[in-house]
């Protein structure tokens, strides 16, 4: 006796993590190819001249703690001086669920020499960002 499934279900690729729901953003390849290209000049760019993770507001929380409160999936209880309990966060990279802040890789979209290099210098969030 064999059982009648119908015809082979049909799927379609899932959009690249961080997308818009629903599919309806680009295509990576497409992203990709938007991005403009341009000559690197490293001339003037020192790593030791941008401030590192910073308590800007005097709330305890390092920079780094207040992108992963905001970016959290399921937002940790804070505790005094900054300590979290629980929460969890959603790697853009290979849709993985990671339940330890401490190995949930944050660093910028673009790393800071790349902008630099690529002409990106005069952005304001760079300068922001200097500490000289």
């Amino acid at each position: 006796m064999t059982k009648d499934i119908g015809a082979p279900a049909t799927t379609t690729p899932s959009s690249a993590p961080g997308s818009t729901p629903g599919g309806s953003g680009l295509a990576l390849a497409e992203a990709i190819g938007k991005i403009p290209v341009a000559e690197e000049k490293r001339t003037g760019y020192e790593r030791d001249s941008f401030k590192h993770w910073v308590d800007e507001d005097d709330d305890s929380c390092t920079t780094r703690a207040e992108v992963l409160l905001t970016e959290a999936v399921t937002t940790p209880e804070q505790g005094a001086r900054c300590s979290w309990s629980g929460g969890s966060w959603l790697s853009y990279y290979n849709e993985t669920e990671v339940t330890d802040a401490k190995k949930f890789e944050l660093d910028h979209t673009v790393p800071l020499a790349e902008a630099w290099d690529s002409k990106q210098a005069d952005l304001p969030c760079l300068h922001q960002c200097r500490t000289g």
